[in-house]
């Protein structure tokens, strides 16, 4: 970690951060590599300042610090950078809006993802599951498969069975949809706004065939359902609490999205892990093995497969889903005993707190047993936050845990997922944090063991 001086201006302390001069090289990491802006920031403590032009971020890297903006103080702080850009997508759905209508719009959603309702359709999820490991198979020895591909559509058939009642299979636009959707808000927020939304780029060319895509498939959805929404899913409960069809779309979209990325790309990132570990892949295979036999999953089993629960926990701190928490200061705060400016633009960035030397030993390897409770006694609440916290936590993180498990180990009991030799595995922080350019493994069946080789790092 760096040190630097206190800067005191008309009496107040300003967090520490490069130097002006750094700007040039600070705007290109804005650009091309936001992953590392973020990890070159925090080693300059906890609460960072970085001026990049005429804008300031300030960087939040300690769990205290975090629950402070999260939690403790949270009705200061407001959705903020990349998010707000999302809204020409989005509309005011529940991952956006704030205030009374935020607190609506949970209230209305909230009764879908009650613990037993979810577990009632451990199920459908194992079935969907089940339908991928067979796809799967059917590859074995064959060509490369786009893992992201299949987990996009994987996630996205769970949750149109598990939440909305419905067949997502037909609309298989929804993930590239998404995906241009992400590029434009990213790109509107590291520039700025200054580029003019008229202007016929390829970007917004793009966006804008894609938000209508999103808004027929919606539309589609809804009408539907809008002849009796008297059922239990929460398609139904959307129809029935919001008063326009633009509301329900809005929701609609915004569940769509948060529902299957975060899921999707931690998935993406456990196979690239595995592949990279295959005594951790053994050891999941194993426990997945003994625990299930030939059947697949059930509810009651996430507590009986441990090991599993802990690879998922270990993908996350990693590569957490949602890597950055951007909020923007309503009025004036203190963070830490540093002076934070009302209207500033304050991100909680998990990806940066998840490797903490403080708080995580070796922080750059992969060991799931780093949540073993034994070792994970003392660490602070706030040092692993991969579904957020405070009041906006994720309302979908047990259906996301549940099925990222399920995945796992009915995948690791059938199939083997192989990177191909020399091919990149790369970072890329939209508004998740997911895999650029896809995933291409080969399928091998599970008792094919991987090749001589040592685990890497990561």
């Amino acid at each position: 970690m760096t040190t630097a001086p206190t800067e005191v201006r008309e009496g107040r302390r300003v967090p520490p951060g490069p130097p002006r001069r750094a700007t040039p090289g600070l705007l290109r990491l804005l650009f091309t590599d936001r992953l590392r802006l973020m990890s070159d920031g925090a080693r300059y403590g906890d609460v960072v300042r970085i001026a990049i032009g005429p804008k300031a971020l300030y960087l939040v890297n300690g769990p205290e610090h975090a629950k402070h903006v999260l939690a403790d103080n949270a009705t200061n702080y407001h959705k903020g950078i990349g998010l707000r850009q999302a809204r020409r997508a989005l509309g005011d759905g529940v991952l956006v809006s704030d205030g009374e209508a935020w607190r609506a719009q949970r209230k209305a959603i909230q009764p879908a993802f009650q613990p037993k309702r979810i577990a009632a359709r451990a199920g459908l999820v194992a079935a969907e599951v089940d339908l991928l490991a067979r796809r799967l198979r059917e590859h074995v020895g064959g060509p490369p498969v786009d893992v992201l591909h299949e987990m996009t559509s994987l996630t996205l058939g769970v949750l149109g069975r598990t939440l909305l009642d419905a067949d997502l299979g037909p609309h298989s636009s929804l993930g590239h949809s998404f995906e241009a959707v992400q590029d434009q808000a990213m790109f509107e927020a590291v520039t700025l706004g200054l580029v003019p939304r008229w202007l016929p780029t390829p970007g917004q060319v793009r966006f804008r065939r894609s938000r209508a895509d999103l808004r027929r498939i919606a539309d589609e959805l809804v009408a539907g359902r809008a002849a009796g929404p008297d059922g239990d899913d929460l398609l139904s409960r959307l129809v029935a609490r919001f008063a326009s069809p633009e509301e329900v779309r809005e929701q609609l979209i915004t569940l769509l999205l948060a529902g299957h990325e975060t899921t999707a790309s931690t998935l993406g990132w456990a196979f690239h892990l595995l592949d990279e570990h295959p005594d951790v892949a053994e050891r999941l295979r194993a426990e997945a093995v003994d625990v299930l036999g030939d059947r697949l999953p059930e509810a009651d089993d996430l507590h009986r497969l441990p090991y599993a629960v802990r690879v998922v926990e270990e993908v996350m701190r990693l590569y957490p889903p949602v890597w950055l928490l951007p909020r923007v200061a309503l009025a004036d705060d203190e963070i830490g005993g540093y002076h934070v400016p009302a209207g500033a633009d304050v991100v909680v960035v998990p990806y940066t707190m998840h490797r903490h030397p403080e708080f995580w030993s070796d922080p750059e390897r992969f060991d799931p047993d780093r949540f073993l409770p034994e070792r994970a006694e003392g660490r602070p609440r706030y040092a692993y936050i991969p579904f957020g916290a405070g009041p906006r936590f994720c309302v979908g993180n047990a259906l996301g845990l549940m099925e990222a498990v399920f995945v796992l180990v009915v995948l690791s009991r059938e199939v083997r997922l192989a990177k191909l030799p020399g091919s990149p595995v790369t970072p890329e922080a939209m508004l998740s944090l997911r895999v650029r350019g896809g995933l291409p493994m080969t399928v091998h069946t599970a008792s094919d063991g991987p090749a001589d080789r040592r685990p890497t790092r990561r």
